[in-house]
């Protein structure tokens, strides 16, 4: 890498080494004094205790996350594609519990087993996506806690020092300090008995012993890079530290600006803690298995997945963007699932409507067998067969809701469903059904059903912690887990059984009625409905974004009109599931309806969910292009507008949706916001002297 060399302090190179910029000399060595002083995780632990109480209460009160995750699945699943061409080292030295005679020999196993899959991963990694030419400029060693240098894990062994291990670390490489130094660490591991307990429930956070032993190391290195010569210009304000045991993992993500932190030498613990409180941000992941049961790493397995990709972000700290981008390496990845199934003829190789495969999922074992290919039959799972009349069972909150089919629907590429409650019959829901967890892989081949059940299950429960309350929005009617046929044999409350059905999860809104595309398609979307779905829509998104809130995929499957049990009909914007609360989450992609400012930067602007509103009621008015790229879209976009093709469009439909069009294209990519109160007035206003029907506006 230009600009980087393994020898990180070779003298007079002015281009490997880069002094961090102190203001004083003092202050290098108060700071290198307080990194001598804080060495006690357990004594800096003790201080943390009401912070983590409090932290658990607030939680619980909101009930919301204690801790953010440091990764999203999105995220997960894109680098899990861009791995599909690196192979990772088989490992001869595996953290096997079966074969451990004690306590002690599995420990040192696993010492050796994390050594070996940390090298294997940044090996991998560097000449995947740094240079497959220059040479690994990264070693492996333990951590010995009495002295704080690191050995390699052989040889800490046959000095008798397993005892004293706390961590394994990944350094930089330099002869001149073979046994490490902190502002060399890139990323360490924890080695903790008791890591895979917290696997069974995904909400169930590590112990405040273990967590607090994270949190301290994460802030050691922290403090040690703030005074190091070496430039951590990328991220020097974070640090990923990992939490293993023999089969399971996860990851700790702390981030902060340590120049905030009162090095004051007469109270290090105290202080360490006070900036943990207040400016530190963690992100803690769930546990997942690495290892199975005979000790093979599982590397496309998401808990392998998720300790990679933060050694990933590790590597990028120090040497930058890496030369093969995640991106690039992804983008090979249908290209690759079609061989596959071609050479092995599994399922439909077709495209579908997103650009990936269609398959046939089979249930393969983790393990290795032996098996005769030309014998072979891949018998699939049992599907999940939901048929009008079937009555489904689920558990929220410990109790038991059943609801019974009366129709199955697709909003074009996922089905739905029209239930009625069993204690209540007359009362339709919308009732959605997600991936099961036995079935993980077609859920990374195809996100919408996450995105549909589980995200749109966190947006809408968000809403109503907020206290959103609007006609206009869906109301969050249940969610849970299914209760499958047979008795279940989970663990415990958060745990699986080996039925397939289990675990599967649920969401149920209302109100229901018929979605736009329905009414296009039958000839029921006439002047009026347009006029009064893009006030109810702007209604909608009006009550979102003030809490921050943005929709991001609005288009004819994702607005029904409600018209059952209701004086006035009206229209109700639903599909929350790509709905965009922050600037790392992104917003579904749609040639046609989606914002040129979604299509360019993958982000929404403040007038983008109004803009897709405009293409939305202009398709829907009888124009529809063909368009088979991004580049096209946007052409397409450039020139209506320029053209003035939209406006004029609309303002055959009503003159208040030409003037609104014009108002929207003035916003078009722009920071301003939408004066949504002004709008709504005139569309009611419309709709009251030319229709003479009253309706709501936001509440």
């Amino acid at each position: 890498m230009e600009g980087k060399s393994p020898d990180l302090e070779s003298i007079g190179s002015g281009t490997t080494t880069k002094r961090s910029s102190v203001s004083s000399g003092s202050r290098s060595r108060t700071r290198r004094d307080f990194l001598s002083r804080f060495t006690d995780s357990s004594h800096f632990t003790e201080k943390l205790e009401d912070w983590f109480a409090l932290t658990l209460e607030n939680s619980a009160t909101s009930n919301g996350p204690v801790f953010d995750v440091p990764f999203e699945l999105v995220e997960l699943q894109k680098f899990d594609y861009a791995l599909e061409g690196i192979s990772f080292q088989q490992l001869t030295r595996m953290p096997s519990p079966v074969y451990a005679s004690t306590s002690n020999a599995l420990e040192a196993k696993s010492y050796l087993a994390i050594e070996d899959f940390l090298h294997a991963t940044v090996k991998s990694l560097w000449e995947a996506f740094w240079s497959q030419d220059e040479p690994v400029p990264f070693s492996v060693g333990c951590l010995y806690n009495q002295n704080l240098k690191f050995y390699q894990a052989e040889r800490a062994l046959a000095l008798g020092k397993l005892e004293g291990l706390s961590a394994t670390g990944i350094l930089l490489k330099n002869p001149r300090h073979p046994h490490g130094k902190w502002d060399h660490i890139l990323e360490l591991a924890l080695l903790r008995p008791d890591i895979g307990s917290f696997a069974q429930d995904s909400d169930r956070l590590p112990s405040l012993p273990v967590l607090g032993e994270a949190l301290f190391y994460a802030l050691r290195i922290l403090i040690a890079r703030s005074v190091s010569r070496l430039d951590f210009s990328q991220s020097s304000n974070c640090v990923f530290i990992l939490l293993v045991d023999s089969q399971y993992g996860g990851v700790v993500k702390v981030e902060g600006d340590v120049n905030k932190l009162d090095f004051d030498l007469n109270n290090v613990y105290e202080c360490a803690a006070d900036w943990i409180k207040k400016h530190s941000k963690i992100a803690v992941s769930p546990v997942d298995r690495i290892w199975n049961k005979l000790g093979n790493a599982n590397w496309g397995d998401i808990g392998a997945l998720q300790v990679v990709f933060a050694t990933y972000h590790s590597i990028m700290q120090y040497f930058g963007a890496p030369r093969h981008s995640i991106e690039d390496l992804a983008a090979d990845h249908s290209s690759r699932l079609h061989s596959r199934r071609q050479e092995r003829q599994l399922g439909d190789t077709s495209l579908n409507e997103n650009g990936m495969f269609r398959f046939q999922h089979s249930t393969m074992s983790p393990e290795i067998v032996e098996v005769h290919e030309e014998s072979t039959k891949i018998e699939p799972e049992p599907s999940m067969k939901l048929e009008v009349g079937s009555v489904l069972w689920l558990e929220e909150s410990n109790y038991q809701k059943g609801y019974q089919i009366n129709e199955i629907l697709t909003n074009g590429t996922l089905p739905y469903h029209i239930a009625s409650p069993v204690d209540d019959p007359g009362k339709s829901v919308f009732l959605y059904v997600g991936s099961p967890p036995s079935q993980l892989e077609p859920a990374w081949e195809d996100m919408n059903l996450w995105y549909q059940v589980q995200r749109q299950t966190k947006i809408l429960s968000i809403m109503k912690q907020r206290g959103l309350s609007s006609k206009y929005l869906p109301q969050l009617h249940a969610s849970g887990r299914i209760i499958h046929p047979g008795q279940c044999q989970k663990p415990s409350s958060g745990g699986r059984c080996d039925h397939p059905w289990c675990g599967t999860p649920i969401l149920v809104t209302t109100p229901v009625g018929e979605t736009v595309a329905d009414l296009v398609n039958e000839g029921r979307f006439g002047p009026e409905e347009a006029i009064r779905c893009c006030h109810d829509c702007l209604s909608a998104l009006s009550s979102s974004s003030s809490a921050g809130i943005r929709h991001g995929d609005i288009r004819p499957e994702n607005v029904v009109y409600v018209t059952s049990g209701v004086r006035h009909p009206y229209f109700v914007l639903i599909g929350w599931g790509h709905a965009v609360l922050e600037d790392r989450d992104r917003p579904a992609m749609n040639l046609h309806f989606s914002s040129t400012y979604a299509l360019q930067e993958g982000k929404l602007c403040a007038a983008s969910d109004a803009e897709s509103l405009i293409y939305m009621l202009y398709f829907c008015s009888g124009d529809f292009p063909e368009l088979d790229s991004v580049e096209g879209a946007l052409q397409w976009r450039e020139t209506s507008w320029s053209k003035r093709l939209i406006q004029q469009k609309l303002g055959d439909v009503s003159t208040v949706l030409k003037a609104f069009s014009d108002y929207v294209d003035s916003l078009c990519g722009t920071p301003y916001p939408l004066d949504y109160d002004i709008w709504l007035r005139r569309l009611k206003r419309n709709l009251s002297e030319d229709h003479g029907k009253e309706i709501e506006t936001s509440g």
